[in-house]
């Protein structure tokens, strides 16, 4: 089975045009969707032919968010961010959004969001276990 790549153009730099290494790249958090809902998108899309980049790691608490999740972020034409009860818990999934947002202002990455048993208005609003993540941040 041949590798489909998403055909939409790349974005334009000053010297030559980037190549993306991910069609997509799968934000979310892993206790809430890693064996559920995730792992479900990525075999769609991987048996699709859509180069997907999908963490497989347990991440530690405290660490910093590697280089390698920085490039692949860089290195995708969408990201798809599945936003979960927890979340906004995830230091590494905030920390993740606030790259992904960089690089959407940067590179015209695209984002699709996935309400993944949260309420979107929850999300907007910062209202619900968002604000209660957010909360719980600034002390």
């Amino acid at each position: 089975m041949g590798t489909k790549r998403l055909t939409s153009s790349t974005p334009q730099s000053t010297s030559s045009t980037p190549q993306w290494n991910y069609d997509v790249f799968l934000s979310f958090r892993g206790d809430d969707t890693r064996k559920s809902f995730t792992g479900h998108l990525y075999s769609a899309l991987k048996q699709n032919g859509i180069f997907t980049f999908k963490d497989n790691e347990k991440l530690e608490r405290g660490k910093p968010i590697s280089l390698k999740l920085w490039k692949a972020i860089e290195g995708s034409k969408v990201v798809i961010v599945i936003l979960s009860k927890n979340y906004a818990s995830s230091m590494w999934c905030v920390n993740e959004l606030t790259k992904i947002i960089e690089c959407v202002k940067e590179i015209e990455l695209t984002v699709l969001p996935v309400f993944y048993d949260v309420d979107p208005v929850d999300v907007r609003k910062q209202t619900g276990p968002f604000a209660q993540a957010f909360a719980s941040r600034k002390t």
